[in-house]
Order: C-alpha cells, then sequence, then structure tokens
C-alpha cells in the first residue's frame, strides 16, 4: 500500500505565500508596497495631490488654526506635500466626478533659521470635500484622535489612514519647496 505524500493544504498556502514574496522581492518591489498601492489612476492621483497642496498651501492663519495647525502667525510660508489614498464615491476616475478625497498630509512653515529638518510640522490624515467651495477637514490631535480619524475616513480606508507617508517624491518636492521659499 502506498502512502499518500501529497502537500497538505496548510502547508501548500504556506508554500505559495513565500513563493509571492520571492517573486515580489525578485521583481524589486515589496510586497507590503503592493499591498499597498492604491487603485487611484496616476493622472487622478496627480491633479489630486496638486489641487489639495494648492488648498493647503494658499489657507490663511485662521484656515490653519480651523485644521488643528497652530502655526504662529507671521512665522513663514505653509509648505505641504500631499498624498491621495481615497475618493468618494469610489468608482470616480476623474477630479470632476469626486466629491471627496481622503489623503496624507505633511506641512511645515519657513521661517528664519529653520530647516526642512528642524521645521514645525503637523502631518496626518485629512479629507477635502469639493464642493462650490472646498472645505478641508482634519481630525483634531490629542486623545480621541485614532476615533476621530475613523469618524472622518470611510472604515474601506482606515488601514491607508493610519498608514506612514509613502510617497517620497512628494515628500522631496516638498523639502525642495520649502528650501526655494526660504
Amino acid at each position: 500500500m502506498l502512502e499518500d505524500v501529497r502537500t497538505p493544504p496548510a502547508r501548500r498556502r504556506g508554500f505559495l505565500a513565500v513563493a509571492a514574496v520571492v517573486v515580489a522581492a525578485i521583481a524589486g518591489t515589496s510586497l507590503f508596497a503592493v499591498l499597498r498601492q492604491g487603485d487611484l489612476p496616476q493622472d487622478l492621483s496627480e491633479e489630486l495631490t496638486a489641487r489639495v497642496t494648492v488648498l493647503l498651501e494658499s489657507a490663511s492663519q485662521e484656515e490653519h488654526l480651523h485644521h488643528g495647525h497652530h502655526f504662529e502667525e507671521d512665522a513663514g510660508k505653509i509648505i505641504c506635500a500631499v498624498e491621495p489614498f481615497g475618493v468618494s464615491p469610489e468608482d470616480a476616475r476623474s477630479v470632476t466626478e469626486v466629491e471627496w478625497v481622503y489623503a496624507r498630509h505633511m506641512c511645515a512653515i519657513t521661517g528664519p533659521g529653520t530647516d526642512w529638518k528642524t521645521s514645525v510640522r503637523a502631518a496626518g490624515p485629512l479629507a477635502v470635500h469639493f464642493g462650490h467651495h472646498a472645505e478641508v477637514q482634519v481630525p483634531m490631535a490629542g486623545t480621541g484622535y485614532p476615533q476621530r480619524v475613523r469618524e472622518l475616513i470611510p472604515e474601506r480606508l482606515h488601514e491607508e489612514a493610519f498608514a506612514d507617508f509613502g510617497d517620497d517624491e512628494a515628500l522631496e518636492a516638498a523639502r525642495a519647496r520649502f528650501e526655494q521659499a526660504k
């Protein structure tokens, strides 16, 4: 009588997971990056990035205070990096179809004697409603912050809302604009 030497299903799934990691490594990309990759079309993502960046960088001190950014008055120019990770409605494929954009942001303020590394910054997820007047909503920092993020960002995007800023090009572009603004 022959013994059944087939690989058990649980072990076969483990082999497949290892194989996926190896294939991703060979392809020169991390599996984590593949799993985190947004499904926004590149052109939509770029246009949303530009629009939200302009909104944040052109906001008044009062508007930034309303966003929870406590920059000192006349401290300098505000420079922001933006990384969209979702939109509503989910199937929007052009900016004209987007009602809400959800993004990570990082804003820094220029000032005498400051450089990018030592500048005062504000960062985290935000939501922007496009309408007659665009409205930026940022969860207030402090006790209860994670819950306020969950209330602002749709559940399907919670993991992305709490993820680190991943767009190195956007951060580098903001750093370069920061240096030029000084």
